[in-house]
């Protein structure tokens, strides 16, 4: 399928989850429904750098924090200088991919020489570096936090979690669009000779620097649009919410348990997963949401380690096997035993 056809095909589908987020007529469905499709986002650019190209990222929770951070500061720039209109949600998006884009630019250059754990560790230490400069940068409110005003409704949709909803839905669309043209490209091709093997990769001529900085700015970029939006969503910002551990486990499980090896998988990973946690923060706290992702993934450790996605694949060309004419092992046996030097049984 062309992405044209596929871009079409996923706002058609689209158009119908937010006409049936409508159709159920309580407004706590887009209220949660955007933390899935925001965990959609952030599994699918994790997946560009980790499941794509195998370096294994803990900094999700930064990129997302640089994002919403940018735009707390553009809020606070209009508000001290008394500008008399807002900022247009997607143009902080836009914003906020940029800065976090430019940042994935240069953590990239400077740790892609790196492997293995010592990415991940050199990720994990962007995280706390970015943290503390935050909790102690008094125009975005520091360690106290920051409050943004949002409107409580909006022209046409009515409540403004459903406008939230709907642009966080679109940059669902567009991750998953970019990720499935990534994964067809040249790109998502050298991406899988550098997972498959490096050192080999480079023997061959592949731009393995190259091709990992585009990867890590994309993926960081990604990150940071999920994370713009995320200020109004929740009204009160503060470093410990937003540099919070959860993004990174959740951007690493929901791959994993969907599959990382295509743009798919984590579409599934964060629909299963985020919808659960969501059932859970009603009926039991939010507080069980980690240990439940530690459960799931470990199941899945165990029963399909190469996801859902791959749990399928297998399943499926078993099922091809079948179809296409082999034999089981009860029409095998005769000729076995014929090969053994027996006679088999003559039918009656």
């Amino acid at each position: 399928m062309r992405t044209p056809s596929f871009l079409i095909i996923a706002l058609l589908v689209g158009g119908l989850v937010f006409a049936a987020a409508l159709a159920v007529g309580n407004d706590y469905v887009f209220f949660a429904g955007y933390v899935v499709l925001q965990y959609v986002v952030l599994s699918t650019a994790w997946n560009i750098l980790g499941g794509y190209c195998g370096y294994v990222n803990f900094g999700t929770g930064a990129f997302f924090a640089i994002g919403a951070y940018s735009t707390v500061a553009v809020y606070k720039l209009i508000e001290n200088n008394e500008l008399p209109h807002a900022v247009p949600i997607p143009v902080l998006m836009l914003i906020g991919g940029f800065v976090s884009g430019l940042i994935g630019l240069g953590m990239g250059y400077l740790t892609l020489r790196l492997r293995g754990a010592f990415f991940s560790i050199a990720t994990l230490a962007l995280a706390v570096v970015l943290e503390t400069l935050v909790v102690n940068w008094d125009f975005v409110g520091g360690s106290r936090g920051a409050y943004v005003l949002r409107p409580e409704t909006i022209a046409y949709l009515g409540n403004y979690v459903r406008y939230l909803f709907l642009i966080m839905l679109l940059l669902a669309i567009a991750s998953l669009v970019i990720a499935r043209l990534i994964e067809r490209s040249r790109l998502g091709f050298g991406l899988a000779t550098i997972r498959d093997d490096e050192l080999a990769a480079e023997a061959s001529g592949v731009p393995t620097l190259r091709l990992k900085l585009i990867a890590t700015t994309l993926s960081g970029a990604l990150m940071g649009m999920a994370g713009a939006p995320f200020p109004y969503y929740i009204a009160y910002l503060q470093p410990d919410s937003t540099f919070a551990l959860d993004y990174a486990v959740n951007s690493i499980a929901m791959p994993l348990i969907g599959g990382t090896s295509t743009w798919i998988g984590p579409l599934i990973g964060s629909v299963l997963l985020g919808s659960l946690q969501q059932i859970i923060t009603v009926t039991i706290s939010s507080a069980v949401n980690l240990l439940l992702v530690g459960v799931v993934l470990v199941a899945f450790v165990i029963v399909a380690p190469n996801g859902i996605v791959g749990l399928v694949h297998k399943y499926l060309q078993h099922k091809g096997d079948d179809f296409v004419g082999r034999r089981h092992a009860g029409l095998d046996a005769p000729e076995a035993a014929a090969d053994a030097g027996a006679t088999p049984e003559a039918p009656s």
